[in-house]
């Protein structure tokens, strides 16, 4: 760890008068270093232990905090921008490093120096330093890139030199970085490359390489989608992956490969590479080990320029989950078990895409799945496998739809039927027809709340008379952030934050819960650290609607009463709403007011 600096008022590249101030090199390093031992990282005696050990400059302080003493990485690393007023990047493979910065520097005189430029923004330059005090580091900087502004991140030499070895493609060979820099070289060493097609195809050994490793790094960090978006004007291809829910811009692809990558992606999802005219859609089998193999749903679509986005959704094969690991509040989930157990009826849960619906009603398939049961499922796709469960995956292509799908169960004895989704009012009017012919039904449907669902399915034309007999419960579900369970603490909340809370949950309902006030209460958040990549959150935790057809509500249903007034007797009746059971999981440490607001408030 360099910290031998000169400081001048006006920072690096800049003077504000007077004459620069010029620290000892050990009283600078004694700040990082007094910080270190504050936070407990290590001790007095092994600290100097470890100056001694690098006071002849053989061996590099950094190196010997790092991996004699176990001093953490993130530990250093947040002592340094403490002490430069700076962030802290650590090493981290997605992130995406510009190579056009690099075209003109000499990689040596780099990995000597300890700095690095990481991105252009218009006139501003991202630069990583291992000592963004440091005046000559700062004057090759404004040489090397005159007329722009620079912002500093601190860095520690280790990290830097593997930042390096990535953006130069000097990594394993199967690292995304590695590939990378085969494609960057590609296109310095040929001049006259052909920027659509790139002089490469979609059987090019690098394009093979690097499509299968964006599918395992996104598997790897847990994305539900991938979404590949090309760009004109020879602007990189953008890679973004969506985790928890929400989407990152992961890497850049070279624009010239654009119609490489499309094309493989589609040769794997046996689609048609010469049709870039008009949607297609497909299914990708992949095999990450030999044990292990995800399918991913693969969407094309037509774009400006005359390329396709492609999306593709990660499918992992999971094992049904048990109700009481759902997280349902204590009521709902003896309602859920309830409801589940009766002979006949239909059970809707509904939410947006992504919001685990398939998930929940698996759950309860799994409570009820006995011997003494004939289920048959049909399903688009098949994600979730269970034994008892005659699963059917329907192909509209062949016009085997759910509605195809559910006149054909009917005919083959069911106690029980799940439809992956009711998406027309035939396939509704089935359903229901068939949950008053002595079958439970389950399926999902795409609502914003359980009461708006009673309305959706009136709007659809359904018989209000037979949906009211035919109704047990309506499920509404969301999905919402999980504050990390690694850097989670606790703080009191402002009386702004506690005000937010009460408007949210409802001033009589809160009044009657009896929940702490503002002085005595104690919210959570996350600091944000390596484990959840410095967001604060990891996972997601699941907040629950539970519209339980009583018979008040089939009456409602029956005269087809407006939303609200549906809303308030199944509120009085003791329903939870969704933003109800987000503050409880709030107030439990489970998650953050802000993240329940994203998910559920209106």
């Amino acid at each position: 760890m360099t910290v031998e600096i000169d400081i001048l008022a006006g920072g690096p590249g800049g003077r504000k008068g007077g004459r620069s101030a010029k620290p000892s090199r050990y009283a600078i390093e004694q700040n990082v270093l007094d910080s270190l031992v504050y936070r407990g990282m290590i001790s007095l005696s092994d600290l100097t232990a470890a100056v001694a050990e690098s006071s002849d400059g053989t061996v590099d302080l950094e190196l010997i905090l790092l991996d004699r003493y176990g001093v953490p990485k993130e530990a250093l690393g947040s002592a340094l921008s403490d002490f430069y007023q700076c962030p802290y990047l650590p090493y981290d493979e997605r992130t995406v490093i510009d190579a056009d910065l690099l075209k003109t520097l000499n990689l040596d005189y780099l990995k000597k120096n300890g700095w690095l430029p990481i991105a252009r923004r218009g006139s501003l330059i991202d630069v990583l330093t291992s000592d963004p005090h440091d005046l000559d580091k700062g004057w090759d900087v404004r040489r090397a890139f005159p007329g722009m502004t620079i912002r500093y991140a601190v860095g520690l030499r280790r990290d830097i030199e593997q930042f390096l070895h990535l953006a130069t493609g000097q990594g394993p060979r199967g690292s995304i970085g590695a590939i990378l820099g085969e494609l960057v070289h590609e296109i310095h060493r040929e001049a006259a490359i052909n920027p659509v097609s790139g002089g490469i195809d979609e059987n090019d050994s690098a394009i093979v390489r690097l499509t299968n490793q964006v599918i395992a790094e996104a598997d790897r960090l847990g994305a539900s989608d991938i979404h590949i978006e090309p760009y004109a004007d020879r602007k990189d291809m953008a890679v973004r992956l969506r985790v928890d829910g929400t989407c990152f811009t992961y890497m850049g692809i070279p624009a010239a490969y654009r119609r490489a990558v499309v094309s493989r992606i589609k040769v794997m999802a046996n689609l048609d590479i010469a049709e870039r005219r008009k949607p297609q859609d497909g299914k990708i089998r992949y095999r990450l080990a030999k044990d292990r193999e995800i399918e991913l749903r693969v969407a094309t679509l037509p774009t400006a320029g005359q390329d396709e986005d492609v999306v593709l959704r990660l499918l992992t094969a999971k094992q049904p989950m048990p109700l009481e690991a759902m997280e349902f509040a204590p009521a709902t989930l003896q309602a859920i078990q309830a409801i589940a157990e009766k002979p006949h009826g239909i059970i809707l849960c509904v939410g947006p895409t992504g919001s685990g619906k398939t998930t929940t009603l698996h759950a309860i398939l799994k409570h009820i799945n006995t011997d003494e049961r004939k289920i048959w499922t049909a399903e688009d796709p098949i994600e979730i496998t269970q034994d008892g469960l005659r699963q059917v995956q329907v192909h509209p292509k062949i016009d085997l739809t759910f509605a195809a799908a559910m006149r054909a169960f009917l005919r083959a004895d069911p106690d029980v039927i799940m439809i992956g989704e009711m998406r027309d009012k035939e396939t509704a009017d089935i359903a229901i027809e068939a949950s008053l012919t002595g079958h439970l039904v389950l399926s999902t449907l795409h609502t914003n709340s359980a009461v708006e669902t009673v309305t959706r399915l009136l709007d659809l034309g359904c018989d209000s008379f037979n949906f009211a007999d035919a109704i047990l419960g309506v499920l509404a579900q969301r999905l919402c952030k999980r504050i990390c369970t690694q850097c989670k603490e606790a703080y009191h909340p402002t009386q702004q934050e506690y005000d937010e809370l009460i408007q949210g949950y409802g001033e009589s309902a809160w009044a009657q819960e009896g929940v702490a006030d503002v002085s005595s209460m104690t919210l959570y958040r996350g600091r944000g650290c390596d484990g959840c990549n410095r967001t604060g959150f990891k996972g997601r935790v699941p907040l629950h609607e539970l519209l339980v057809g009583s018979e008040e509500i089939k009456n409602r249903i029956q005269s087809k009463s407006r939303t609200t007034e549906m809303l308030s007797v199944a509120i009085r009746e003791g329903m939870i709403t969704l933003v109800q059971d987000g503050i409880w999981k709030v107030l439990k440490g489970e998650t953050t007011h802000r993240q329940v607001r994203c998910v559920a408030m209106k």
